[in-house]
């Protein structure tokens, strides 16, 4: 007798973690100044003054004193498109034991991609998925079925293990970008994980691509993935290491107390600029540290989603 595999598709173990994840982040709301957002996110809106009664929720009112009333499928037609930055530079820091709980930058990147699809499956929105890093490597359309959703997990999956490729090409961000803004249905929310690093074009290039991805009236949110301590504070021991550029595989051996205070002053640099182009483009910018876990990412986004209703 033949195994029905869509019988085993609940059980896919990125979703159930992120499932994890996101309700254990949204009773925590419940504790918080955010209490309004509620763990009825999903299901229910806050209610307006001067909207009928009709459908206001008496049960959750008596549970949380708020107003909310029943959201229904009209109301949730949001089409969302995650990209993933896949290049090589996104698989720092190299370890031998990649988890949940210890990640590099890409696999921090798909378990939080992994997580707010959760949040958008619950609102029955559509979510689709592109994945770059020398050209677009994946461009799947948004749809908001339980297979579709399926899929985009296994699809992430394939990047889950953040074991770094014995080769990989030049990252070409700016071209990407282009052309994911040209092939995203308009009116979408593009949520982009990325380091923004870019080992062949300028940052103008890089700017202007930001930029393109709100055509066509794009909402856009930019979830900056570093690991801070290594990347943005530079905090080595003090000794000599091996530097290796993770895309040209060049070489540099040195003391980082020698080069940290010009490392740092010019990471700065870039990453204030980057803040400044996306304030003046209506980007949210969003700096996402791979060792504060999946919070800094679940509230920045559920307040976009809130906003958008």
């Amino acid at each position: 007798m033949p195994i029905d595999q869509s019988r085993f598709q609940k059980y896919n173990p990125l979703g159930f973690i992120a499932r994890q994840v996101v309700e254990g982040f949204i009773t925590g709301l419940h504790k918080s100044p955010f209490h309004g957002f509620s763990v009825e996110f999903a299901e229910h809106r806050q209610y307006n003054t001067g909207e009928s009664t009709k459908h206001i929720d008496w049960k959750l009112y008596a549970r949380t004193d708020k107003l909310f009333v029943k959201r229904f499928e009209e109301e949730t037609n949001l089409r969302c498109r995650f990209v993933l930055d896949n290049s090589a530079s996104m698989y720092f820091p190299l370890k031998e034991n990649i988890s949940l709980e210890n990640p590099n930058k890409i696999t921090f990147s798909v378990y939080a991609i992994a997580c707010l699809m959760y949040l958008l499956k619950k609102q029955r929105d559509a979510v689709g998925l592109s994945v770059f890093a020398d050209e677009v490597g994946l461009l799947t359309p948004a749809r908001s079925s339980e297979a579709h959703h399926e899929y985009l997990l296994t699809l992430l999956e394939n990047y889950l293990s953040g074991i770094y490729p014995a080769t990989r090409s030049a990252t070409h961000a700016a071209r990407s970008l282009h052309l994911i803004a040209e092939n995203t249905h308009k009116r979408s929310l593009v949520v982009l994980f990325s380091d923004m690093f870019d080992s062949s074009e300028s940052d103008e290039a890089l700017f202007s691509a930001l930029q393109h991805l709100k055509h066509n009236k794009h909402e856009v949110i930019l979830f900056h993935v570093m690991d801070k301590k290594l990347e943005a504070d530079f905090e080595f021991e003090n000794r000599p290491y091996r530097f290796i550029d993770l895309e040209s595989h060049e070489e540099l051996k040195i003391n980082p107390r020698l080069v940290r205070d010009e490392y740092v002053k010019g990471v700065t640099g870039f990453t204030k600029a980057l803040k400044l182009r996306c304030a003046g483009y209506h980007i949210d910018f969003v700096e996402a540290d791979i060792n504060r876990g999946f919070d800094q990412i679940l509230l920045p986004f559920l307040i976009k989603r809130q906003k958008m209703n």
